[in-house]
């Protein structure tokens, strides 16, 4: 199943897109797409719908973040043995960890707004697991029973916050718009194997990235056991897993998003983003 959220931002429907292309409208059977509306057992609620009874919605309408009242996102950092290398960075012992602020979440196609002060805003094509169900010290061959579904995240960063300013990179990954998640959120029975899909980024027509989740350093089954020894997974979290090379930062010499461009980027099989280039 594709599922969405369709309407202005605050104000989304939750639904699902049928075997047409027609977005139908889920609202009757869920509040929203979120928490407990996540769980297999709701999902299965869901597929077992004739979705022709569904209300079909404008295909005109804005598509909003595909997951509604994401608890948190944590991000994974140097995840890609390519984007390592093209940074200059060793490939990490352990995954790298750092926290994304739910407040950068938008739609797949909004307005990316440039941070004020930035010179360095860069972007990120990457896979987002969406979790389902709560995960506290869970085994690696038990993780993906967790996974609610997956869906195409651009984990946007401003460099000079992220990497000149101190230790934290959250500074450089939460601002406003740094956070476009969708278009939908696919369920994990549509996609065979999380570890062989392409992934891609162009920016004004330019292809930048052009990778693949098979060179990713810890996969999605790790990636879930490891942070669930840290903290508790809840339903509605987003991982972000990491980017392939091609980020502005690698190019040499570095190249960063100015106003007026648009980006455009995709996974296979989860979608794809389109966005143009603001300031706040």
């Amino acid at each position: 199943m594709k599922l969405l959220r369709v309407g202005e931002t605050g104000a989304e429907k939750p639904a699902i897109l049928d075997k047409d292309g027609n977005i139908r409208d889920l609202s009757s059977h869920i509040y929203d797409i979120e928490n407990d509306a996540l769980s297999a057992a709701s999902l299965a609620k869901i597929n077992a719908l004739n979705l022709n009874d569904l209300p079909i919605i404008d295909s005109d309408s804005r598509i909003g973040a595909c997951v509604g009242n994401v608890g948190k996102i944590i991000c994974v950092g140097l995840n890609f043995a390519d984007h390592a290398a093209e940074t200059g960075a060793d490939i990490p012992s352990e995954p790298v960890l750092f926290f994304k602020s739910t407040t950068s979440i938008c739609g797949p196609n909004d307005e990316i707004l440039i941070p004020r002060g930035s010179e360095k805003t860069d972007w990120e094509v990457e896979l987002a697991v969406i979790i389902g169900k709560k995960a506290t010290y869970v085994d690696e061959a038990d993780a993906m029973d967790h996974v609610a579904g997956y869906a195409v995240m651009n984990d946007l960063s401003e460099r000079a916050f992220q990497l000149e300013r101190g230790t934290q990179w959250s500074k450089g990954k939460s601002a406003d718009t740094f956070g476009p998640l969708g278009p939908w959120m696919v369920t994990k029975d549509e996609i065979t194997d999380p570890q062989n899909l392409n992934m891609w980024l162009d920016v004004d027509e330019h292809r930048y990235q052009q990778g693949t989740t098979k060179t990713m350093v810890f996969g999605v089954a790790h990636l879930i056991h490891y942070i669930s020894q840290f903290m508790t997974l809840m339903p509605g979290d987003v991982i972000s897993t990491g980017t392939p090379p091609g980020v502005g930062l690698g190019q040499k010499p570095p190249i960063y998003l100015r106003v007026g461009q648009k980006m455009s980027l995709g996974i296979e099989g989860l979608g794809e983003q389109h966005q143009l280039v603001g300031k706040a």
